[in-house]
């Protein structure tokens, strides 16, 4: 490993060809880190035209390193993994910086295995103190924040709608990085969409849940009605997954996806343990559930005692 320099790299996920929401906080995120440092901040787009690229500087991105071909249409792990190897070699950043979804979580984890980095996984911020990188992590199921010091170079994936986006414009310097595809073990034939999109869950500004409460799958058209009218993902507490209600994708909790949207609106949902953990973050809660003494209150902005079935049809008809 070269001795590490002061840039920042940014890693850009990109869905369609186009960067994710999620791009935008992570490049944000670098800006303001590599501010601190006195560095650059350098993008690493991947599978995507330099058309592409240029935007990237107005979230202060300084410099753009693209790869392009075929074999990195698709973020499979092997050819990804190798264009920001190809990245860490050309620019020797203080931190690679990715946002913790699927696929960054899974390839901020190989490259710091593979590099003897070190790394910080699905955190709130990173900071420059006294020298070293801290970052903000929660702990044991959110009840607590760690400040987690990093020695060396790191590796740090940030959580989806933890960082408020800024711009700040520049010029970004496009250029074109030589990255061999190495063989691929597993090869991505075709990627079958759900047949109503949505909006993804852990990126969304507005979260639409919904629990036991609702008393059966054949009710939920309560929750994607008002997620609708809300133009909001919707999601589900495990009780709802367990019972087979919903699919697995959709569970938000301590065993499923972690949000932290604008708004999160939970229908009928008890508030347990494992459920707050992975929606506590938000910053604004609103609660419906006939249960008084429903967990859920406890961290709710606001709560409506009422009968779900009356409330969350009135609630979408005004909206």
């Amino acid at each position: 490993m070269s001795s590490p320099t002061n840039d920042v790299l940014a890693y850009v996920e990109v869905r369609e060809g186009a960067p994710k929401k999620s791009a935008a906080e992570v490049l944000t995120a670098g800006r303001l880190l590599a501010d601190q440092l006195g560095g650059r901040l350098v993008a690493l787009l991947v599978g995507a035209g330099a058309a592409t690229a240029a935007a990237l500087g107005r979230h202060g991105a300084d410099r753009v390193l693209v790869v392009e071909g075929a074999a990195f249409a698709r973020a499979t792990l092997e050819a990804h993994g190798a264009a920001v190897q190809a990245a860490l070699a050309a620019c020797s950043p203080r931190a690679l910086l990715l946002s913790a979804s699927v696929v960054g979580k899974e390839l901020g984890a190989w490259v710091a295995g593979t590099t003897g980095r070190a790394l910080a996984a699905d955190v709130l911020s990173v900071e420059l103190r006294d020298g070293r990188l801290v970052a903000l992590k929660p702990k044991y199921a959110g009840k607590a924040l760690a400040q987690v010091a990093l020695a060396g170079p790191a590796v740090v994936s940030l959580r989806p709608n933890a960082t408020p986006v800024r711009e700040a414009a520049r010029t970004a310097a496009v250029e074109a990085l030589a990255v061999a595809a190495p063989a691929a073990r597993v090869v991505v034939k075709e990627v079958v969409a759900a047949a109503t999109r949505r909006v993804e869950l852990a990126e969304a500004d507005i979260v639409v849940s919904g629990g036991r409460g609702l008393g059966g799958p054949e009710r939920w058209g309560l929750v994607t009605d008002l997620a609708a009218a809300l133009g909001a993902a919707h999601g589900a507490s495990r009780a709802v997954v367990d019972a087979g209600w919903r699919p697995h994708g959709e569970q938000v909790g301590q065993t499923g996806k972690t949000v932290s949207p604008k708004l999160y609106v939970a229908c009928g949902i008890s508030g347990a343990i494992q459920h707050l953990a992975g929606m506590k973050d938000s910053k604004v809660i609103v609660a419906i559930n006939k249960d008084p003494e429903a967990p859920i209150f406890s961290v709710a902005d606001f709560g409506l005692e009422a009968d779900l079935f009356a409330a969350v049809p009135e609630l979408t008809q005004a909206l």
